[in-house]
Parts: structure tokens; sequence; C-alpha cells
């Protein structure tokens, strides 16, 4: 008896992982993961690049015009 719930103990993270690895849809949640930084990517991108065009256009008098 003891030795089957040892055999048990040994085996049953084992077991989850197996269970686990091919029951859930690995293959989505990466390609959700991507997506998301993706698009964070290209918001950050359209920041940068609006903020510097602002500095430019503030240095070089692209401001109000009194």
């Amino acid at each position: 008896m003891k030795t089957n719930i040892m055999m048990t103990k040994k085996y049953f993270p084992l077991a989850l992982v197996a269970l686990l690895t091919t029951t859930l849809a690995s293959c989505s949640a990466i390609e959700g993961i991507f997506k998301a930084g993706m698009w964070a990517g290209v918001i950050m991108v359209v920041v940068v690049l609006a903020l510097i065009i602002w500095v430019i256009r503030k240095i070089f008098g692209g401001g109000s015009r009194n």
C-alpha cells in the first residue's frame, strides 16, 4: 500500500503536466502574447515619432506665430 502511494506521488506531477500540455491551447496563447506585443510596439513607435516631430517644430519655430 505504501509503495502504491509513493508511486502515485512520483508520477502525479508528470501526469498533470502531460494533461495540461495536451488540453491547453498553447498556440493561441502564444499568438495572443505576440499580437499584444506587436500592437504595444506600434503604439510606442507612433508616440515617439509624434514627440520627435513636436520637438523639431518647437526648435525651428513651428509653434505659434504672433
